[in-house]
């Protein structure tokens, strides 16, 4: 699929939106169709019960015309094709997709399947034939038949001759045996480094703990069976099954920890368990756990916290740790214990049960994301939209590549020449035609492969390629095919167009024109009276009267309209600050100072390091300029711009409402 398509789908937004069918026309704006759904749509939303500033229908009806108005009017300049809007909209639109294209079913089945997992905990043992993910397929069945060789050893019987005694003779006779143990087996044959220490034994495992093709066949082998060979990126797995047990759900600690790492040599693990010792029985005669920790524990990350670690549950700690962790009751206290890391002593805070599903739901959607499972959801979804669409693939027409692909590796330039030459139809779904040039266009792209054959390259690039093609189509549906999707993009899209245009037309023209906003100031001087006079001028805190003296000199020849940069600039020199400065417009109860200097009101006192208080101004009865009153004269003149921009508007367009659509509407 070519990449520009969705782009192309944007700059034609009237399209893009449009909701034919069901959806009937509400108005036209100089012939453009506005249809009913948009409308009904955004006036729910802005009119919604909780709203603060509710519309009747025909009330919001002007608004939302002046809205589109705007809108085209933004569009008729070009802005919705500036490089800007187009990165800020579809940045935002890729924010809206995911939801939109993943297989919500096989995402919500998988998300239910690992809870109902976490409720579970397997005791787990394994042996290991180790065999690289992109291994040959003779490595690979050498591999097989090796870890098949070794299930049989530990399921099924031994035939053993022995010899049996007679009363004149012996003779050698078969004795049916049990099958090898696990454990035994595991350390002599497991490529697992751990085995030669643990016989294979992993211990209880929980959701999430391993790689999801070996925690699907440990939850689905029955209790003390040992399972057929699985197959992951680490090689091949026979897994037994020692026991099940209900979740134990996550405990909070606090420990005091002196290390003494395995290995170590016999005086650092005395000393650390002479140190323990010590510290516990402190405790013992009563001391604060969590003082002690942050005084005495070597694990300065949690002793700043009193020993405090964050919650845990099964498989997050060495199991020394763990199996000491849920074996305390409530507050109680450990005796001393060893772990590989060293010495601790634990104090049991708190325990928590696996919380519900829908509290655990984002936490489970989070690490589906980073876990093989991701990978299952693409899939479905991908073969969805194959369905949905009536892909098909002409595999003569594919064929040219595995051939290719046996001489030549697709890094290779005269792969490049030879397949450039294809340009036949290779697949199609819905509308879509994609060539054998447009695959070439891919694999040049995209070479780089980890598979080890060439027919594993191609079909893998293959499935790429199409997955790429069948997702960009799908994303250029969005609009089409779900109408939340649709209002969403919409509304943002058009959000940005009326905030650029209104910011050109209106913001950013009130705020930059002096001359506008002081002719509005004097034509409507009567809008900004005062009920109270007000200070307009400067507040000088001093060191000294030293400083005061300089200051006041200053002021004789100090620019009246900065007044305070001056003063600062010419008295403090570098960190050294002599004095300070506040430059407004005060109404009563504004500053303290100005009350108790101009106002003669309050009881304000200067402070020690500024001693020298005085000031520089006047009491003004109302607003001279617009600048006295600025944020207000603004605010209003942006309204006087706005209000005439929308006469020009609806001069220039040409609205057309359909008032049978329009009485179709329920009134909030």
């Amino acid at each position: 699929m070519k990449q520009f398509l969705l782009l192309a789908a944007v700059l034609f937004t009237t399209h893009l939106f449009a909701q034919q069918g069901n959806d009937p026309v509400l108005m036209t704006i100089n012939g453009t169709p506005i249809y009913r759904s948009e409308f009904v749509y955004l006036y729910n939303k802005n009119n919604a019960q909780n709203a603060l500033d509710k519309r009747t229908l025909q009330d919001y009806l002007e608004l939302f015309e002046n809205f589109k108005m705007k809108v085209l009017e933004a569009e008729s300049e070009g802005m919705d094709t500036t490089k800007a809007f187009l990165d800020e909209f579809l940045g935002y639109r890729r924010q809206l997709t995911p939801p939109y294209l993943t297989d919500t079913v096989m995402r919500n089945k998988l998300e239910h399947q690992a809870y109902n997992r976490l409720t579970k905990e397997i005791d787990v043992s394994h042996i290991l034939i180790r065999v690289a993910p992109n291994a040959s397929p003779a490595d690979t069945l050498k591999a097989y038949q090796k870890i098949m060789a070794i299930r049989d050893r530990v399921t099924k019987p031994r035939v053993e001759m022995v010899i049996k005694k007679g009363f004149l003779s012996k003779k050698r006779v078969p004795k049916v045996l049990p099958p090898e143990s696990f454990e035994t087996v595991a350390k002599e044959v497991s490529e697992d480094p751990s085995a030669s220490q643990n016989d294979g034994h992993l211990g209880y495992i929980t959701g999430f703990m391993t790689i999801y093709p070996f925690e699907c066949v440990a939850y689905h082998t029955p209790v003390d069976s040992i399972s057929m060979p699985v197959r992951t990126m680490y090689g091949y797995h026979l897994i037994k099954v020692n026991g099940i047990r209900p979740s134990r759900g996550e405990v909070q600690v606090a420990h005091i920890m002196r290390f003494a790492q395995k290995g170590s040599s016999d005086s650092v693990m005395t000393a650390a368990k002479h140190a323990i010792d010590s510290i516990y029985q402190v405790l013992l005669h009563g001391a604060d756990f969590a003082a002690t920790a942050r005084e005495a524990s070597q694990d300065r990350s949690s002793a700043v916290n009193g020993g405090v670690l964050p919650w845990f549950g099964t498989g997050f700690m060495v199991k020394e740790f763990e199996n000491m962790a849920f074996s305390l009751k409530k507050g109680e206290i450990s005796h001393p214990f060893q772990t590989v890391y060293g010495w601790h002593i634990m104090k049991l805070l708190n325990t928590r049960k696996l919380a519900p599903f829908a509290q655990k739901r984002e936490e489970i959607e989070r690490r589906i994301q980073h876990d093989d499972r991701a990978a299952i959801i693409a899939q479905s979804f991908i073969n969805k939209l194959k369905t949905e669409y009536h892909f098909h693939v002409d595999s003569a027409a594919l064929a040219p590549f595995y051939q290719l692909a046996e001489k030549y590796s697709i890094k290779d330039s005269l792969f490049r020449v030879v397949s450039y030459k294809l340009d036949a139809p290779i697949a199609s779904f819905d509308t879509i035609q994609l060539t054998q040039k447009d695959f070439t266009d891919f694999l040049v792209a995209n070479p780089t492969s980890q598979k080890p054959s060439p027919k594993e390259v191609i079909d893998e690039k293959w499935d790429q390629f199409v997955s790429n093609e069948l997702m960009s189509f799908e994303n250029s549906q969005l609009e089409k095919k779900y109408p939340d999707f649709a209002n969403l993009v919409r509304e943002y899209h058009d959000g940005i167009l009326l905030f650029n245009i209104s910011n050109k037309e209106v913001w950013d023209k009130a705020t930059k024109d002096e001359a506008g906003l002081s002719a509005y100031f004097k034509a409507h001087k009567s809008n900004y009276t005062w009920k109270e006079p007000h200070f307009k001028g400067e507040i000088i805190y001093c060191k000294n009267e030293d400083v005061r003296n300089q200051a006041q000199a200053l002021l004789k020849k100090a620019p009246r309209d900065s007044v305070d940069s001056y003063l600062t600039a010419h008295l403090n020199k570098g960190a050294v600050c002599v004095i300070k400065v506040e430059k407004g417009l005060f109404s009563k109860g504004e500053n303290p100072a100005v009350d108790k200097l101009v106002f003669h009101e309050g009881d304000f006192e200067p402070k020690s390091d500024f001693p020298i208080v005085f000031f520089v101004g006047k009491r003004i009865q109302q607003p001279e300029n617009y600048n006295d009153v600025r944020g207000l004269v603004t605010a209003d003149y942006q309204n006087y711009l706005d209000a005439e921009w929308v006469k020009q508007l609806r001069k220039k367009y040409h609205i057309v409402v359909n008032e049978a659509v329009l009485a179709t509407i329920k009134e909030n």
